[in-house]
Parts: structure tokens; C-alpha cells; sequence
């Protein structure tokens, strides 16, 4: 609020020359990102979201993009200020800039809010895991816990009981065809009593 009321000297032809090498370089940093912020379908690939979009990346391209508007508006206002003397367009061009970047930036944050809050995964998701264990010989999930670890991507911690147990590996093969499944941690505990199915 003070540069509108107390404008200081800006040396303009060297404000400008700064703000247009870092819009070069924003809009090189921008193109690089937009190439790798492509949906691909390679599931262990680093940065990629098994065809979803990687928050990491999208975060980044926000970012460099957001410093491309600033720039543009940077230079806008010095233009301005130098030829026409509206001094007050540097602050209010600031102000702008401010506001964008903080709506883009509350977007992103509703887009990735789950991730951030470590919420539980969708319970369609547990149901079918545990309808996947509790269909071969008498397996009962006791506990289950799923958890996102980012785009599409969940952790799963599997707690059974049989009369019947096996390694762990062999529950983690019943599962292996749940691609959004990137870690399992199975527990097996060997129950007392009549098996609950022939």
C-alpha cells in the first residue's frame, strides 16, 4: 500500500531487461514440465500417475507459469511507468499477480487435499480387497487400513485369519492385479476352532 503512496525511483530500462530474461526463462522451464505433465500409461515410472495427473509436476508447471504472468505484468507496468509516468501501475500490477497465483494456488490445494490429510481410501476400493481375500479358502479379513499415497496410488495393510495360512507373498499375488495398489503389508494369523467353509 505504501509504493501508491510513496512511489520510489525504479531504474526502468534495467527492470525491464531483468524481468524479460526471467520470462525467458520461465516460459523454457514451463515447456519442459508441460512435456512430462502428459498422462502416461507407465505405472513405476518416476513422476507419473498411472495415467492421472502428477500433483508434484502440476505444482511445478503452477508455479513457473504463475512467475511467467508476474513477469508479463511486470513488464506491462514498467512500460507503462516509464512512458506514460503511472508509477502506481508497478504496486497494482503486484497486487494482480497476487491475487491469480493465490486462486490458482487454492485450486491446486483443493486438488491434493486428500493426499495432504493422509484421508482413507474409498471404501469401494477396501471392499474389493477384501472380497479378493475372503474368496480363497476360509480367509476373514479382521483388519484392514488403506491409505493414499498420492494420485490413484494406495498403501494397504491386510490383517487375516485362516485356517489355512500361507506366506504373505501368497495374499500379496491375490492382490496383484490391483494396480493402484504400489505397497501391501499382509498379516497372517492361524485361527482356532472349525474352519468357517469346507
Amino acid at each position: 500500500g505504501q509504493r501508491f503512496l510513496f512511489p520510489v525511483p525504479i531504474r526502468f530500462n534495467e527492470a525491464i531487461a531483468v524481468a524479460c530474461v526471467g520470462l525467458g526463462v520461465n516460459l523454457v522451464s514451463a515447456f519442459l514440465l508441460h512435456g512430462h505433465d502428459e498422462p502416461q500409461e507407465h505405472h513405476h515410472a518416476p513422476g507419473l500417475e498411472n495415467g492421472h495427473k502428477d500433483h508434484n509436476l502440476a505444482a511445478a508447471y503452477l508455479h513457473v507459469i504463475a512467475d511467467a504472468l508476474t513477469s508479463v505484468l511486470a513488464i506491462l507496468a514498467l512500460i507503462a511507468s516509464k512512458l506514460a509516468g503511472w508509477i502506481w501501475m508497478d504496486p497494482l500490477t503486484g497486487i494482480v499477480g497476487a491475487f491469480l497465483i493465490s486462486k490458482w494456488a487454492w485450486g491446486l490445494m483443493k486438488d491434493t487435499s486428500e493426499i495432504l490429510l493422509d484421508s482413507s481410501a474409498k471404501p469401494e476400493l477396501v471392499s474389493r480387497i477384501v472380497r479378493a481375500i475372503e474368496s480363497m479358502a476360509d480367509n476373514r479379513v479382521c483388519d484392514i487400513h488403506v491409505w493414499p499415497l498420492g494420485s490413484h496410488h494406495y498403501s494397504a495393510l491386510v490383517s487375516l485369519v485362516t485356517h489355512h495360512p500361507e506366506p504373505p507373498e501368497y495374499y500379496k499375488k491375490i492382490l496383484s492385479d490391483f494396480q493402484e495398489l504400489d505397497h501391501i503389508a499382509i498379516e497372517v494369523n492361524e485361527a482356532d476352532g472349525e474352519p468357517c467353509l469346507g
